[in-house]
């Protein structure tokens, strides 16, 4: 079966699946939720089924105790003292989501057929198992840029044209959020004023995050130090007026054409590193999010507990009232099928919230297996880990997984930490040891905060620094972790004395 004609029929099973049966969605969406956007996911569906009631912290020990004992007792849901419901409305037959679950099997399976197809279920390179991971990542993807961008410019008082202009400007920019084509080239493709599109132009660099919308990266820091308030101050005129020296960090020169000292000048040139010279590309990650861990791992004398964060997820029943409507039989035929749906309804929520939690328990006790030397020694002992081996381990897909981790945290003896951090693709290191991606960053981190600033490594030496080490990774793998650090390179790391 051809890629293209694959997919397309994958496509298809999906979308059938999940139109059929909404509640599987909504299943996912519980899934990928972190705790606190839980509650107001389960707030929303109280609001909206009549059927389903949160139970008081001061019921819930009560609550779960009539539950056991009902358990034991093989007890219908309906009370023994009302008649029995037609056979039809059997509450205990509500309970049976089999079906609803076998489809979010079928998902699982749908998934591993098409990367199976795709070229297999292992990654080859760390490069290779990099984009297999920003694949996973992106289908639990955030708000984006142009989202978080088009958003403030819809509250914007713009005129039609500016407007269909804004939404070209969003569209022409790039990862790090610079334009890819100069007003003049949009306004030529789209037909529109250039004034219109020069007015979308200047409201686009106003906007969060600052920086945003520029052509140049000179432009892209200078709006930043102005939504600071410091345009007019050293940092500014360097960037304004030399920024060709800045590039090759000639301090002396600054600071003569300044009128400067050295150290003030190498003052200002801290201010400058410390701007975003990428500023669309923070919406990788939310820096504002309130962290709440989702799962506690802590050690008791020598045994690691596992513990979910229950606090922000409601404790949910379905309401006694509503199944003994059912049960009296006074209802008509419509009204007893809906209460029977928002029961049905209420019940498979409450099985879904139920399952999340055990899957995210599960996956928190593979990473407990499989990382035990960083829970137990920190970051440096963090090893290469994949979703496909927690997958395996766990009995479900990688996709299942990659919700499953999405937006949560974990709280470890070591500071609290996203689930994606622990699935890093690695190295071998001569010894035969294998060596996270993350723990080589750590190694590049601390070779240059320790370095000699007068004669900074440059990456080719640090090449080197980490062959000693046992460690052989290529100078442009060296450069890129460089830069994810938010680290310079060696001739902007140089101070003169």
């Amino acid at each position: 079966m051809s890629g293209p004609s694959f997919t397309q029929e994958l496509r298809q099973r999906q979308t059938q699946s999940l139109v059929l049966a909404p509640q599987l969605r909504q299943s996912l969406k519980i899934l990928q939720v972190a705790a606190l956007d839980l509650r107001s996911v389960i707030q929303e569906e109280l609001q909206n089924n009549p059927a389903l009631e949160e139970l008081p912290m001061e019921d819930l020990n009560i609550d779960r105790a009539a539950a056991e004992a009902a358990a034991a007792s093989d007890a219908p849901d309906d009370d023994d003292d009302n008649p029995p419901p037609p056979a039809t409305a059997d509450p205990r037959e509500e309970m049976d989501f089999s079906k609803e679950f076998e489809i979010l099997a079928k998902l699982d399976e749908d998934w591993r057929d098409y990367m199976a197809g795709a070229g297999g279920n292992q990654p080859r390179t760390t490069e290779d198992a990099e984009r297999r991971q920003h694949f996973f990542d992106s289908l639990v993807s955030e708000t984006s840029l142009q989202e978080h961008l088009a958003g403030q410019a819809d509250l914007a008082d713009l005129a039609p044209q500016a407007r269909e202009a804004m939404n070209h400007l969003i569209g022409s920019l790039d990862d790090r959020g610079f334009l890819t084509q100069t007003p003049n080239d949009i306004a030529l493709q789209s037909q529109l004023p250039l004034d219109a599109v020069q007015q979308a132009h200047t409201l686009l660099k106003t906007l969060d995050p600052p920086g945003i919308g520029c052509q140049t990266l000179a432009e892209c820091l200078l709006l930043q130090l102005a939504a600071k308030g410091r345009e007019n101050t050293l940092a500014a005129a360097i960037v304004r007026e030399h920024f060709d020296l800045l590039a090759r960090r000639r301090i002396p020169d600054l600071a003569r054409k300044l009128g400067a000292t050295t150290e003030d000048v190498q003052t200002a040139i801290g201010e400058i590193s410390a701007l975003d010279p990428a500023p669309g590309r923070r919406f990788a990650e939310d820096s504002n999010r309130v962290v709440v861990p989702d799962v506690t791992v802590a050690k008791d004398d020598d045994e690691w507990l596992v513990t979910l964060n229950n606090d922000y997820i409601p404790r949910l029943r379905i309401s006694g009232t509503y199944r003994e409507l059912i049960a009296k039989g006074t209802l008509t035929k419509t009204e007893r099928e809906y209460l029977r749906e928002r029961i049905r309804s209420g019940k498979f929520l409450i099985n879904s919230i139920e399952q999340r939690q055990q899957t995210i328990e599960r996956i928190t006790r593979e990473i407990l297996k499989m990382q035990r030397d960083f829970f137990e020694e920190g970051v440096s002992r963090l090893k290469p880990l994949t979703m496909t081996r927690i997958a395996e381990a766990v009995g479900v897909h990688e996709t299942t997984v990659s919700r499953a981790i999405a937006n949560k945290y974990i709280k470890t003896p070591h500071g609290v930490f996203e689930f994606k951090y622990f699935f890093t693709p690695g190295y071998q290191s001569e010894d035969g040891a294998s060596v996270s991606n993350t723990s080589v960053k750590e190694m590049l981190h601390e070779l240059i905060t320790t370095e000699d600033r007068a004669k900074p490594l440059s990456d080719q030496d640090l090449v080197v620094k980490l062959q000693e080490k046992g460690l052989n990774i290529a100078r442009r793998t060296v450069a890129k972790y460089r830069e994810e650090l938010g680290l310079l390179p060696s001739n902007l790391r140089r101070e003169y004395a």
